[in-house]
């Protein structure tokens, strides 16, 4: 959510389906990211390789800029320690760390229309969030996953977003650590159980 903040404001992306970037052998992602993808497509499937073309195309001044003017977690965007990388890896389980109450915040104040970018920013970056629905709650959300530890044997899955239902809205960041690997992304079973839970957790 923040790169597509920072990507609409910054010009780099236009609308719901612009730019739509082919895939290039020299981005190395797997074999189900290699593909042509547009912003929403993006959001939908979690493209690193795309996110990792608008701060290229950004550059590492003004992405500092715009994550300090976020005051997004601790900030720190220089990446992996001696590996110049923080443009390109600096949020992917590498220096750039936030808490679920620091996301629900970021995410009332995105809600609000407080972000110091463009309210077009604003509007687009809700518009190509992924819906769902739990029970009688549409949901808008994103996920994120990675693995822990130097083995790589905790996955670890995020799902941040907001639901509503009859005029009510609520806003929640779920943050899952598994003590084993999993198969999948953990960030996708924390979605599925999420939204199974919701309509149980809130009345």
């Amino acid at each position: 959510m923040p790169l597509a903040l920072i990507g609409y404001d910054a010009g780099i992306l236009s609308d719901a389906h612009t730019p739509s970037w082919d895939y290039k052998p020299e981005f190395k992602a797997a074999k189900r990211d290699q593909k042509t993808v547009d912003p929403t497509i993006w959001e939908r499937d979690s493209i690193v390789w795309y996110s990792r073309e608008i701060t290229r195309r950004l550059g590492a001044e003004k992405f500092a800029g715009y994550v300090s003017k976020f005051g997004y977690g601790n900030k720190d965007v220089s990446g992996d320690a001696s590996k110049d990388n923080g443009l390109t890896q600096s949020w992917i389980n590498s220096s750039l760390e936030i808490s679920p109450v620091e996301q629900t915040a970021f995410l009332r104040q995105l809600l609000a229309g407080k972000m110091p970018v463009s309210a077009k920013a604003h509007e687009m970056t809700k518009a190509i969030l992924p819906p769902f629905a739990a029970g009688d709650w549409t949901v808008q959300g994103k996920t994120g996953s990675t693995r822990l530890g130097q083995d790589g044997r905790r996955s670890l899955g995020w799902f941040v977003g907001w639901a509503e239902k009859d005029g009510r809205r609520i806003v929640f960041a779920r943050l899952v650590l598994d003590t084993k690997r999993t198969g999948e992304p953990k960030g996708l079973a924390t979605r599925a159980a999420f939204l199974k839970d919701l309509p149980q957790l809130v009345k």
